[in-house]
């Protein structure tokens, strides 16, 4: 989510902003993140901050969209574009397994901790953080509907039971590796998705 060097300065501003609350909000939530930290750690002045974002719930907004969401897309884009979505599915999952570091391992997923800490409290994030699992879904309900068309997975399946039951399996990934920090669980979870995506093999 690094500016790139073309990018005006008042942009780069922005995006360093953005960047360090989302690294600060993935540390200790929302409402424990602070805007005096975020400030500390971008050498950006309150003016500045308050002159891409007048609040913090405007900054809190911003992260969900312009760098959760696009987090979120990495994990199902890569499969509707794909010749072979369902291969691609079980290449993704192989490899993620082993590309976790400890912080990350102990952080969690930043979607899942949102939606646990303000999709039932907080009136304005709930359909920004809805919106993105409603894109996760139709992403991953897209790509079964290609594997079954080119007649690469099976067709007896529904493609929304599907799509739910993986979203809800790596977010379950994600809650045993934060609860255990134990890399192994994170490595044997991705294990059992891959053999459940092996058995939708036409």
């Amino acid at each position: 989510m690094s500016p790139t060097p073309t990018r005006r300065q008042p942009d780069a501003t922005r995006q360093r902003l953005l960047d360090a609350a989302f690294a600060e909000i993935h540390r200790y939530g929302y409402h424990a993140s602070s805007l005096d930290q975020i400030l500390r750690a971008t050498d950006v002045t309150k003016g500045a901050l308050y002159h891409h974002f007048r609040n913090k719930q405007a900054l809190g907004l911003a992260v969900i969209d312009e760098v959760v969401r696009p987090w979120i897309e990495t994990r199902w884009r890569p499969m509707l574009e794909s010749d072979r979505p369902l291969q691609a599915a079980i290449d993704h999952v192989s490899a993620h397994a082993d590309t976790v570091d400890d912080d990350m391992l102990a952080l969690g997923c930043p979607f899942a901790n949102l939606v646990q800490e303000l999709a039932g409290s907080e009136p304005a994030f709930q359909q920004p953080l809805f919106d993105i699992f409603f894109e996760w879904k139709r992403g991953l309900m897209e790509s079964v509907r290609k594997s079954q068309a080119i007649g690469e997975g099976r067709t007896d399946v529904d493609p929304e039971d599907i799509a739910v039951f993986v979203i809800s399996a790596i977010e379950g990934m994600w809650a045993i590796a934060k609860a255990s920090r134990c890399h192994e669980q994170f490595r044997a979870s991705h294990r059992g998705l891959v053999l459940f995506l092996e058995s939708m093999r036409a």
